[in-house]
């Protein structure tokens, strides 16, 4: 028998593990070097452990930005972030979340996650995921949670899903942009061709999951301003009492990073907020995120 081109022969199997964590979302997948060919069999496991635990964290990565991207890509096209300033010398994929300045200007965006939020929620296509590589962590602070709005959206009074469930909400990216700039330096001024990326989009208030079908909360503190067609002061409180609702306890994973984690979320099941670093302390992160289809 003829041996298959070298091309078409399957990488071997890694035999990696998914453990779940003790909490309400999330697992860690040990065993995995995703500097390595992974097999299409792999792949399929990879991809139902992300659908089922929302958030997946793959130890010492030792990856280089072209493999962090490579791999990205397995799952669909990734976005290219407005804030241009910040994207990684060659690889404009990858945002650089960073507190680091260098000759007194900062390197990456440095109050990434300050409010809760699921990424690029402010565009007609959210994000579907992001990855975030640790490349520089701090001896303390720098942890990132995660919220799972399924659970929320099921623990939610009948009553209250049945109010929601037909309401639509305006996301924007420049909710609080020049709150968050006042406050620090991270945030460049933008362009006007930048702003004109962000332009306001509607979303539906609850969404359901394309791949899974589960419904999920879809509003967040940093980006939702308004429900559509409800007077403002009745927006405000209905926003008020779902941002409250949709990051409590019981919902949330903590994730305390280690060198060379990759934690990847699914933006359509989660939010996520990052709870801060002491600012005499570096930390750099490296993340890519892969373009969502439109919510429904």
């Amino acid at each position: 028998m003829t041996a298959a081109p070298a091309s078409e022969v399957s990488p071997p199997s890694q035999h990696f593990e998914v453990r779940p964590f003790n909490a309400p979302v999330g697992a860690e997948v040990v065993g995995l070097d995703i500097s390595k060919p992974i097999n299409t069999e792999d792949f399929t496991r990879l991809h139902k452990a992300h659908l089922d635990h929302h958030v997946l964290v793959f130890r010492n990565q030792q990856i280089t930005p072209q493999e962090h991207i490579d791999f990205s890509r397995r799952f669909g096209p990734l976005e290219i972030h407005v804030l241009h300033q910040f994207q990684l010398k060659n690889h404009p994929e990858i945002l650089i979340v960073s507190n680091i300045k260098e000759n007194g200007e900062p390197i990456g965006l440095g109050d990434a996650g300050v409010y809760w939020h699921s990424d690029i929620s402010y565009k007609p296509k959210p994000s579907l995921g992001s990855l975030l590589h640790a490349q520089e962590l701090p001896s303390e602070g720098g942890d990132t949670l995660f919220a799972d709005q399924h659970l929320a959206w099921e623990s939610l009074s009948s009553e209250l899903q049945q109010r929601i469930l037909p309401l639509k909400a305006e996301h924007s990216y420049l909710a609080k942009y020049e709150e968050l700039r006042a406050k620090n330096p991270w945030r460049p001024k933008l362009s006007q061709a930048q702003i004109d990326q962000v332009a306001p989009a509607v979303q539906p208030v609850v969404r359901t999951h394309p791949e899974t079908g589960r419904k999920a909360l879809f509003v967040s503190e940093h980006f939702t301003t308004r429900i559509v067609g409800l007077p403002q002061e009745e927006s405000d409180a209905l926003l008020a009492e779902l941002f409250a609702h949709s990051v409590k306890p019981e919902f949330v994973y903590r994730h305390q990073w280690a060198p060379h984690d990759l934690v990847f979320w699914d933006n359509r099941s989660l939010m996520h907020l990052a709870a801060g670093t002491p600012d005499h302390l570096r930390r750099r992160l490296n993340r890519t995120t892969i373009v969502g289809d439109t919510p429904f």
